[in-house]
């Protein structure tokens, strides 16, 4: 075994001597607080990491410690001048003292802060932040999209336990007014590293009912600027401002105004002036409404008083009128009932005339056709006795030869004279092709009736 060998301890007092001697006096560092904790004594204990811009890879990291004393004193000079704590997140300009402890190994010992860099840092990011949204074309569309005028179904983006949710509901319910606003809570966080995801996240489930509400309401109930950081990420911004809805904002920060108010549609103060300005935009269409009612009533009341006073004068007009007319329809009846009158009578002496002279005429027609019907009808007595007594006599003439005619067909007699007849069955034997050999066959003679059996048929040659 070697002899020249040193123990850890030694080793790393070498290591704490050469430290020592290379960085002898404090530095200024610039460095992203990756973590922060605050123990019980009062220390304070920092990861502190650069990333490279370009790709957001870490390029450097170190521990780091506030002392309690130095703390003390740092925090509230810091969050005085920021506006805000100290926070993960945050780039800081941080004075440090190079330190090597045998037991705990390297780190920095934070004598100073310089608040100025951070307030710039966050300042020129959100500056970036603006630019960007410019050069895409994207910070005014969602100021574009239209706002119902009676906006009742909002959608609203909140942590269900934030103070300014619970002032928000509340003034919505209890405006003196009695409007109704129907909302729905899409829980996200609302503060901290995940914030720009879970708001994201919540606009993307308001984007698949997009046709029932009328407006999104993003808000919190206030906070540190580091607390509202995340409403300074451009991600957020961008879906704020490329949302179809318009986007009505009371993150509850007044000191200063966050890109995401900037997108949005319509920025507000508070939770509770959102909830206002919904109830004053409702009551404003209302009053609207009102004022229109008020026209309408007023107008028709008086179009009514003026038609009235129009058929006041028109009438004025038209009595004098009527009565002229009526007198004249009187006259013109009175005189329509003298020239009827004597029309009637003179008809009626023409009709009388007429009649007396029809009634002589058919008189006269009457007789004369009456001589003349009955000579006609002798004539036609005289003439039908004779056509019937020929008729009768030719008639007789024909049944007395239909008579002797039918005694000479009768079969009887035809039997007499020596003929017979043949039967098949009940069918009389007109033809051979009716008959064949061996049917029977039945003869009727003037003597009797013979009963044979075909044996052979011969036609006539």
């Amino acid at each position: 075994m070697a002899q020249d060998h040193l123990s850890l301890h030694e080793l790393n007092q070498n290591i704490k001597e050469q430290i020592n001697d290379a960085f002898p006096s404090t530095y200024w560092v610039i460095a992203e607080i990756s973590e922060i904790r605050t123990v019980r004594s009062g220390h304070c204990y920092l990861e502190l990491i650069e990333k490279d811009e370009a790709s957001n890879q870490v390029l450097a990291k170190a521990r780091a410690t506030i002392w309690a004393f130095t703390y003390r004193m740092l925090k509230p000079y810091f969050e005085t001048t920021t506006k805000q704590e100290l926070t993960s997140g945050l780039k800081v300009l941080v004075k440090v003292s190079i330190e090597f402890q045998e037991v705990y190994g390297f780190s920095l010992n934070v004598k100073d802060i310089d608040p100025t860099f951070t307030l710039g840092d966050i300042a020129r990011r959100k500056l970036e932040v603006i630019k960007q949204l410019e050069d895409d074309g994207v910070m005014n569309m969602n100021k574009e999209v239209n706002l119902a005028e009676v906006p009742q179904t909002i959608a609203v983006i909140s942590s269900p336990t934030a103070a300014g949710y619970e002032d928000f509901v509340n003034q919505l319910a209890n405006n003196t007014e009695n409007y109704k606003v129907y909302h729905k809570l899409f829980p996200a966080i609302m503060q901290g590293d995940e914030a720009e995801a879970s708001i994201i996240a919540a606009l993307d489930r308001i984007y698949e009912y997009e046709a029932i509400f009328d407006a999104v309401v993003l808000i919190r109930g206030g906070g540190s600027t580091a607390d509202l950081m995340c409403f300074d990420n451009y991600e957020l911004a961008l879906n704020i401002s490329q949302f179809p809805l318009p986007v009505l904002t009371g993150i509850g920060h007044e000191r200063d105004e966050s890109v995401a108010d900037m997108v949005a549609h319509t920025r507000l103060k508070t939770p509770t002036a959102v909830a206002e300005f919904l109830i004053d935009r409702i009551d404003a269409f209302d009053a609207y409404l009102l004022d229109l009612k008020e026209q309408f009533t007023t107008s028709t009341k008086q179009l009514i008083n003026d038609e009235i006073h129009r058929f006041e004068v028109a009438a004025l007009q038209f009595e004098p009128l009527v009565k002229r007319i009526i007198n004249q329809k009187k006259q013109y009846q009175l005189d329509a009932a003298q020239r009827l009158d004597f029309s009637v009578k003179n008809y009626f002496q023409k009709q009388q005339s007429f009649f007396t002279h029809v009634k002589e005429s058919i008189h006269y027609l009457t007789q004369k056709q009456v001589r003349s019907g009955l000579q006609q009808q002798r004539f036609i007595t005289t003439r039908l006795k004779l056509e019937v007594s020929a008729f009768l006599k030719n008639k007789k003439q024909s049944i007395e030869l239909a008579k002797r005619t039918n005694e000479l067909c009768d079969p009887k007699n035809i039997l007499e004279r020596g003929y017979s007849i043949t039967y098949k069955g009940e069918q009389l034997v007109k033809n051979l092709t009716s008959i064949s050999v061996g049917d029977q066959i039945r003869t009727k003679t003037k003597y009797g009736k013979i009963i044979s059996t075909v044996e052979k048929i011969t036609p006539v040659k």
